[in-house]
């Protein structure tokens, strides 16, 4: 009988682990923008972090100004990244606002 309970007890477990639904909910899809606020954030975060610790005493001097000359290269190359991908999403939305290139001209109070 024991044997019986630990074999439906092992299915029971095999089939909640391996069971794989029919749709699975990944989240939202993430665009490169919305990466790098995400990982800015992340950088000054740890920049944060990093001068509370310097302050405590826990980071000697060599190690925070390494660490911290690093942090802002990564945090000026995606603060540059950003600036990049909002002009680029910033012209297109006003190219397409006054209808270029889709053939509707009369849309802009100008024409």
């Amino acid at each position: 009988m024991s044997i019986f309970i630990c074999a439906v007890f092992s299915l029971a477990a095999l089939y909640y682990v391996f069971f794989f639904p029919g749709e699975v909910y990944a989240g939202p899809d993430k665009t490169r923008l919305a990466y790098l606020r995400e990982r800015k954030e992340a950088v000054y975060e740890n920049l944060r972090d990093l001068n509370f610790e310097y302050k405590a005493g826990k980071v000697p001097d060599g190690d925070f100004r390494s660490m911290r000359s690093s942090l802002e290269e990564e945090a000026t190359a995606i603060l540059s990244e950003i600036v990049c991908l909002e002009v680029v999403a910033a012209s297109s939305m006003s190219y397409d606002s006054f209808g270029a290139g889709t053939g509707a001209q009369d849309r802009h109070p100008l024409y």
